[in-house]
């Protein structure tokens, strides 16, 4: 029955990568249609992540923290790794604390 599962997702896979590249052959030029396209991946990650950012500490209190360090720290471009260390740090401390 696994196998039947994996061949499913695996043919559903392959369909969701296979059908756009035989409908649109042309380049596509409408700038909404390109813009849209472009912000696609970086939608479909936040909507995978973001919720799980609150799930995956012991309360909303310090997951609140992290996001709001992670957010200032990324607003004045810092690196990824200084950014989501002190997410962390946050994190730490605030449930430490509570």
């Amino acid at each position: 029955m696994a196998y039947l599962y994996m061949a499913m997702m695996a043919l559903v896979t392959y369909l969701i990568r296979v059908i756009p590249l035989t409908f649109f052959r042309k380049k596509i030029e409408n700038p909404y249609i390109q813009s849209f396209l472009y912000y696609v991946p970086y939608t479909c990650l936040t909507a995978m992540t973001f919720p799980a950012i609150f799930y995956a500490t012991n309360s909303v209190v310090s997951a609140l923290a992290g996001v709001l360090a992670a957010v200032i720290l990324a607003f004045y471009n810092k690196s990824l790794v200084t950014v989501a260390a002190a997410a962390c740090i946050a994190v730490f401390f605030t449930e430490h604390f509570l």
